[in-house]
């Protein structure tokens, strides 16, 4: 659950970054990767208390640049609905009920709720379309 989430994040953070470098920087792109800095933090937290090795950014040859600012919109919608589902998924497990993971389930809870007023931001923008 650890290297999805943190793969996850690199990818949001880079397709984030790589939308401003082709539209220009803008809200809620830069405010949202700024957001993902803060959330690859939390996760390195988490592999430091457990001394677990943070995994690299494999998120560069996977990289799909949407061609307009709408689909990019778009793009951040269902990238935030996707993370959403996976954060839920990650809550339901019988792995994150237990007392001894309550650090994870407070992390993948936050990851989630900040996920979800990403999804917020993107769907706002887009209903000015």
């Amino acid at each position: 659950m650890l290297l999805y989430a943190a793969q996850d994040e690199y990818m949001a953070r880079s397709e984030y970054l790589a939308i401003m470098k082709k539209f220009g920087t803008m809200r809620p792109f830069s405010n949202i990767a700024r957001a993902e800095e803060n959330h690859l933090a939390w996760l390195k937290d988490a592999y430091a208390a457990y001394a677990i090795a943070f995994p690299s950014d494999q998120s560069a040859a996977h990289l799909a640049i949407p061609a307009t600012l709408l689909e990019a919109y778009k793009a951040g919608v269902q990238a935030e609905i996707d993370n959403i589902a996976m954060y839920d998924r990650f809550l339901a497990t019988d792995l994150l009920q237990s007392a001894e993971n309550k650090d994870f389930k407070v992390l993948f809870t936050n990851l989630r709720n900040a996920s979800e007023n990403h999804l917020g931001a993107f769907q706002n923008q887009l209903s000015r379309y």
